[in-house]
Parts: C-alpha cells; sequence; structure tokens
C-alpha cells in the first residue's frame, strides 16, 4: 500500500500544493482511517487534485465533503459526496454547512487562512466532529503573516487564539475558572498539536481528572518551610494543592 506521500509524488492528475512535511503529519493521524467508512470534509477545494489524492489513500469507502468560495470549483462537483461553495466570513452559510454536514471523521481547513476565516470555521464546525476524530488546521504560519491579519504575539490570530484553549484542557486543576475560553466545544478537546504550520485538535468528551493513591504510606512526607512570601501567597490566593486533595480517588 502506497504511503500519501508516495501517492503525491506520482500523481499526474489535478494540480496539488503542499508542504513536503505535511505527509508526515497527516499519515500520523489518518492512517487509521484507510480502508474504513470515513467522512472527510475539507475546506479548500482549489484546483480539485487533492480529493483525487484523499480517494486513492482512504479508498473507496470515503464520503468527501468539499468547500469552496469559487464557484469555478463546481467543476470537481463531481469528484465529491457534497460540494459547498461559500465564504468562511459568512456565519449564515457555516450554519448551513453545520446543519448539513452528517457527523465527520476528520476536518480539514485548508481555505482562506486568514484569522477571521480560520476562528470562525473552528467554532462553526469543530462540533461536527465524531468522538476521537480529528480537525486540522493548515498553513498556519500565516498567523504571522501581515497579508492574513496575523503577527508574532498579535493577539486575534489562530496561533493565539488555540494558545488560549491549551488552558481550558486544565480547568480541573484551577482554583477559578472565570478566565478560561468558556465555550462548549472547550470541553471536547482531549488534545492539540503543533507542528510547523498545522494545528492538529483531537475531538474527545474530558471528565473531571482524578488520582489514585496504591500502597503503604512508609515515610514522613517532606514539607517544605514557610517564608513570609509563601505566607502571604497563601493569605491572596489560598493553597492551589487543596483541588489535587478535592480530585482524589481513593
Amino acid at each position: 500500500m502506497q504511503s500519501l506521500r508516495e501517492i503525491f509524488y506520482s500523481h499526474e492528475g489535478n494540480l496539488i500544493h503542499k508542504w513536503d512535511h505535511y505527509f508526515e503529519i497527516y499519515e500520523r493521524y489518518f492512517e487509521k482511517y484507510r480502508g474504513c467508512e470515513v467522512n472527510l470534509l475539507e475546506i479548500g477545494v482549489s484546483q480539485g487534485g487533492s480529493i483525487q489524492m484523499w480517494k486513492k489513500y482512504f479508498g473507496d469507502k470515503l464520503k468527501i465533503y468539499s468547500v469552496d468560495i469559487n464557484p469555478e470549483c463546481t467543476k470537481f462537483k463531481d469528484l465529491t459526496t457534497k460540494l459547498y461553495i461559500g465564504s468562511q466570513e459568512d456565519p449564515s452559510f457555516l450554519k448551513k454547512l453545520k446543519d448539513e454536514l452528517p457527523p465527520m471523521d476528520i476536518i480539514i481547513d485548508d481555505g482562506g487562512h486568514t484569522m477571521k476565516q480560520q476562528i470562525m470555521t473552528f467554532e462553526y464546525l469543530y462540533l461536527k466532529l465524531k468522538d476521537n476524530g480529528i480537525y486540522l488546521v493548515e498553513d498556519t504560519h500565516t498567523s504571522y503573516w501581515n497579508t492574513y491579519g496575523g503577527g508574532l504575539k498579535k493577539r486575534g490570530t489562530f496561533i493565539e487564539y488555540s494558545k488560549n484553549i491549551i488552558d481550558s484542557l486544565h480547568n480541573g486543576h484551577l482554583a477559578s475558572t472565570e478566565k478560561l475560553l468558556h465555550k462548549e466545544f472547550a470541553k471536547h478537546i482531549n488534545s492539540i498539536s503543533y507542528y510547523d504550520s498545522i494545528v492538529v485538535f483531537e475531538k474527545k468528551q474530558r471528565e473531571l481528572p482524578f488520582h489514585i493513591k496504591k500502597g503503604v504510606h512508609s515515610i514522613n512526607d517532606y514539607k517544605t518551610k514557610s517564608t513570609f512570601w509563601s505566607k502571604i501567597r497563601f493569605k491572596v490566593f489560598g493553597r492551589d494543592d487543596v483541588i489535587m486533595e478535592k480530585n482524589i480517588n481513593i
């Protein structure tokens, strides 16, 4: 069976444009779906070549749903299960898409790459994933390019936005969650992985964590001496480790 990289480099159909290091990342998350029934949404049809590539990679059981803003892409409608023409910045289009799509195994955002497009699309469509599904955002280097609304450490880029979601993964360890990103989808993110120009989200509803102690307590626990500043911190913020005690399962 050919690897995705081999399929790409032997491709002679419609144009595909990919960074070479993407193939290794794709394989890491997509290989488990090969030969299986899989629903895939790809945002960004371009010349239609990637549709052909995914069909070769996943096999005959693939159902591929495609989105592009360019009406010319209707030429490729016979290649897809269903093709949608619309803008990632149009809330009414994204809502229609969310309402009409079946649950997805994989969502790939390779669309317009602007900050607004990536963030809006993620917030509308992430929960369309099945549990254990994969949401992959490509070309996130645009978060550093002014042309796309990006900039290093600039507020409102997709990279900075996604960094805020990291805090939500640790909600079970926080004394207060008022500063977290309080959105329903944040409860369904099991992991976030960062690569050069790709961010991958794995969907799974997270339960509050717990920890367990097993075995015999053999020695006295070492305790650090309180300092003046530690006493001040305790009075102002309280003890963080009480959260650990709250989550213990004996």
